[in-house]
């Protein structure tokens, strides 16, 4: 299995930036990709950005050219640069592994969650 473990989130005024770090442990040769999500109250938890073993990114459009996902595969960390931060970014962010060969029941791994909150 795969241990996710989030850190960065905060209190960040409109326009402002954040970053947000998940560093893996455990079975991460088996992580295909690895994401962000969020879930504001009331809300679905949904994509914001994702990027693959090889590179690959993709982002929610609502987050297109302010955030900027990236990874450091020497430390198995997965990085969320939030730039130009509106109150609709306000939510838990997720940090998100996805390992296809595993069993069905561990093929999705989630971090416990870090709040960002975009507020005068």
């Amino acid at each position: 299995q795969v241990q996710l473990v989030e850190s960065g989130g905060g209190l960040v005024q409109p326009g402002g930036s954040l970053r947000l770090s998940c560093a893996a442990s455990g079975n991460i040769f088996s992580i295909n990709a690895m994401g962000w999500y969020r879930q504001a109250p009331g809300n679905q938890r949904d994509l914001v950005a994702s990027i693959t073993s090889d590179g690959r990114t993709n982002y929610a459009d609502s987050v297109k050219g302010r955030f900027t996902i990236s990874r450091d595969s020497a430390k198995n960390t997965v990085y969320l640069e939030m730039n130009s931060l509106k109150p609709e970014d306000t939510a838990v962010y997720y940090c998100h592994a996805f390992s296809p060969d595993d069993a069905p029941s561990a093929r999705h791994s989630w971090g416990q969650g870090t709040q960002v909150t975009v507020s005068s």
